[in-house]
């Protein structure tokens, strides 16, 4: 067996985490300083399919391929809200939101959902060689906790900063390599 190497990277900052607004699927990338870092040009790239996935993908590498299981939590009617407005308004569907798992007060994807969907896409993934995959910090979030076999609390703990990275591995059973 071929050995994988998938590195996942989240998407670079975008206004609306800058103004603390949670994510919409239009929403892009702010300007990026400096060239990108570089790739081994045997890397296949894989993006999220929203536009700030694509746009960060886009920075790394002309060739990217779009990989829908990738995609960012379904925040339904919340997409785009401004989270002081969503405190101010709906304090208790936020509260609840963020303690529980298995809640999705916002008519989308609960994190179960989120995690369940991740960790299909991880187990399926069996594509030999050296892979980097821009999504989304929930997403990194969900593998990350299938990867480690922890919690769903536990893996909601997690920060995932814009760039930030993860590099796993794969012979038999996924493995976090930290480098």
């Amino acid at each position: 067996m071929k050995a994988i190497r998938l590195t996942l990277i989240c998407h670079a900052l975008t206004h609306a985490q800058k103004t603390g607004c949670l994510a919409h699927p239009d929403d892009g990338i702010l300007p990026l300083s400096g060239p990108p870092p570089a790739l081994e040009p045997s890397v296949r790239v894989l993006a999220a399919p929203e536009r700030r996935a694509g746009e960060t993908a886009a920075w790394l590498s002309a060739q990217v391929q779009v990989e829908r299981a990738l995609a960012d939590c379904d925040l339904g009617r919340w997409q785009g809200m401004p989270l002081k407005q969503l405190q101010a308004e709906q304090p208790q569907a936020l509260a609840q939101w963020l303690e529980d798992p298995h809640s999705a007060p916002h008519g989308g994807e609960s994190f179960v959902t989120l995690n369940e969907r991740a960790g299909a896409w991880l187990k399926g993934f069996d594509r030999p060689g050296d892979w980097l995959a821009v999504t989304h910090p929930w997403v990194m979030r969900a593998v990350l906790g299938q990867v480690l076999g922890c919690s769903l609390a536990g893996a909601r703990c997690i920060d995932v900063l814009p760039l930030a990275r993860v590099e796993l591995s794969f012979t038999g059973q996924w493995r976090l390599r930290l480098g």
